[in-house]
């Protein structure tokens, strides 16, 4: 089969053929459909990550994954050859930029039907890391007033549409050229980020959803009323500056968790869409790589082993 790998940090990957995996036990083996880039990738492919997801090379890279199984191992029952799904991997082990990938059973995800398998694989993290933020940290109810900072981002825009869907009013900080897309996901107003200030417009509001980190974070403290909630994705915020404000800070780091992308899944079905940037096949992927590095996605990237 053919994989996308590199042979150590920082080198460019490359297109490689290796044979196709097996499913062992508690496995099923999957043809993939898409896998989608993330920041994560870019972070283990620069060696930054080391000390958490160490990696064995060639490493094949990607975690985010949709396809079709196409076998079952011993130990595994409630799925069947033809299954469509969407799954998170192992970070060290990655796998899902290849045209076959193993994957434990336990994470295995009903894909949902509203959008081409291929692009599902989308949701994978962006998806999750929004319910860690809404509902496992802080449980959002209808009537709250919710900023998300970075609204047209992958994870920005996917939060502003569950807390929308969840009854919050959703105030929300983007590019002035993003502003009619990030109303399209239900906020109630766009502040542009670049020629306004958001803490000059908001107060009382509930929860924060930073996904921008720096200054921004301690802005944010203005604008949260008492006991409210900051919860960063960036980096780990000032929790002492945050309780001299009188309101709590959060870190959410995206863990796999096959109930929640099943909630994921399930929302999408109800609507929640995700932005795409591009699609992209084996020979276009090390620019990829390179587009997300720099930061120039504008959505999720998604890489399809077929055409």
């Amino acid at each position: 089969m053919k994989t996308l790998e590199y042979t150590d940090y920082e080198q460019p990957p490359a297109v490689a053929e290796r044979p196709a995996p097996q499913a062992a036990m508690g496995e099923v083996l999957v043809r993939v459909a898409g896998a989608a880039l993330n920041p994560l990738d870019i972070k283990i492919h620069a060696g930054y990550m080391i000390n958490f997801f160490p990696v064995a090379f060639p490493y094949v890279p990607g975690t985010d994954i949709s396809g079709t199984i196409e076998a079952i191992g011993d130990g595994v029952s409630g799925w069947k050859t033809g299954d469509e799904i969407i799954a998170r991997l192992d970070p060290s082990k990655g796998g899902a930029f290849a045209e076959f990938a193993a994957v434990p059973a336990d994470q295995l995800v009903r894909a949902p039907t509203s959008m081409p398998l291929a692009e599902s694989a989308g949701l994978v993290t962006i998806g999750g890391t929004a319910w860690q933020i809404l509902f496992d940290e802080f449980a959002v109810t209808s009537g709250q007033r919710v900023l998300v900072h970075g609204a047209a981002g992958p994870v920005g825009a996917f939060a502003t549409q569950l807390a929308v869907q969840s009854g919050a009013e959703v105030f929300a900080t983007a590019s002035a050229q993003d502003a009619d897309y990030v109303r399209g996901l239900g906020a109630a107003q766009v502040i542009d980020y670049r020629n306004e200030r958001f803490e000059d417009q908001l107060s009382d509001i509930d929860l924060v959803v930073d996904t921008v980190g720096g200054d921004v974070e301690k802005r944010s403290l203005k604008v949260l009323k008492q006991g409210g909630t900051l919860i960063a994705t960036p980096i780990p915020p000032d929790a002492d500056r945050a309780r001299a404000a009188g309101v709590e800070a959060k870190f959410v780091f995206h863990r796999s968790d096959a109930a929640r992308l099943g909630h994921v899944a399930e929302r999408a079905d109800h609507g929640v869409k995700v932005r795409l940037d591009r699609i992209v096949g084996f020979e276009d992927a090390a620019d990829a790589f390179a587009r997300q590095a720099g930061g120039d996605a504008k959505g999720k990237i998604i890489f399809k082993p077929r055409s």
